[in-house]
């Protein structure tokens, strides 16, 4: 026959209740520090912009480049290292806060592109510290704008960016903006538009930005979301910069009417910030695309 001793369940009761008392603060912590945590590729994980609401629809203004690569086209291996010499850059956006530029500099990156806008109604709350923080500490730098076709006309969001940070200037320290086109992380991939829609609304953005800047915009995309939404149109690669976006060993194929590449987003797990790229040629090639 068991033997119960005398104050055995009331001391299990306890314990379990001091258990349970423990877990919930610790998840009380959690829930109250503001907004700290962050992902292994530099991203917020916590509250405020990258935080999705109760449906996982993350909040407008916080997509940032290749938020849907992975997602859609899956992650391989770093790149291999081979002869062609090709020059490290990092793109940013609120999601990495106050970036820390001299371990950056200092690991060998040498230009970078920020987030400046979205839509006709966001700013990057950061984009002092990051635009004027990298080019400090001696890069190159420039700015893109996150593309939501679904919210207004390529030239509204062209005008909207080139007037709040995406301008350039001959300085030869400052590359051309950057139109960020790809997956809608807000809802249907290609924003509801068909694919010679597409191809309209993007041809607005590049021709109002040139009018704008005098300069030819930087396209990023990835060549399954091209194929997708626009058709695989080859109108472009003869004027805008091809920047492709592949978390792979090689760039892969490109999208129509590009011979080849001028940057390549190769992985959103780099040190520092997630988002590392490769610029396609040796750094005198990055100052010749801000010289113009």
């Amino acid at each position: 026959m068991p033997v119960h001793r005398p104050g055995t369940a009331r001391r299990a009761h306890h314990d379990a209740a001091g258990i349970l008392l423990a877990v919930l603060s610790a998840l009380a912590l959690l829930i109250t520090l503001p907004g700290a945590a962050r992902s292994a590729d530099g991203h917020a994980s916590g509250s405020g912009y990258g935080s999705s609401r109760g449906d996982g629809v993350p909040p407008r203004g916080s997509a940032h480049m290749g938020m849907g690569v992975v997602e859609h086209d899956g992650r391989g291996n770093l790149p291999r290292g081979g002869s062609a010499v090709q020059t490290e850059g990092v793109d940013v956006s609120s999601h990495q806060g106050n970036v820390n530029w001299s371990a950056l500099w200092n690991s060998g990156v040498r230009w970078a592109y920020v987030k400046a806008t979205e839509s006709t109604s966001y700013n990057n709350p950061y984009f002092a510290q990051q635009y004027n923080g990298s080019y400090n500490i001696g890069m190159i730098r420039g700015a893109y704008h996150f593309a939501t076709p679904d919210t207004s006309s390529g030239a509204a969001q062209a005008n909207y960016f080139a007037s709040n940070g995406g301008g350039w200037s001959r300085d030869g320290r400052t590359l051309p903006g950057a139109l960020d086109i790809e997956w809608n992380p807000y809802g249907a991939a290609c924003f509801g538009k068909s694919q010679g829609a597409m191809v309209d609304w993007i041809r607005d953005f590049l021709t109002t930005y040139k009018a704008r800047t005098g300069r030819d915009a930087v396209i990023y995309t990835a060549t399954t979301w091209w194929k997708q939404c626009t058709g695989n149109y080859g109108g472009f690669g003869a004027t805008n910069p091809l920047w492709i976006a592949r978390y792979n060993t090689s760039p892969g194929e490109l999208p129509a009417g590009w011979g080849f590449h001028t940057m390549w987003q190769y992985t959103s797990t780099g040190p520092v910030v997630g988002d590392h790229n490769k610029f396609n040629g040796a750094y005198d090639r990055v100052q010749a695309l801000a010289n113009g």
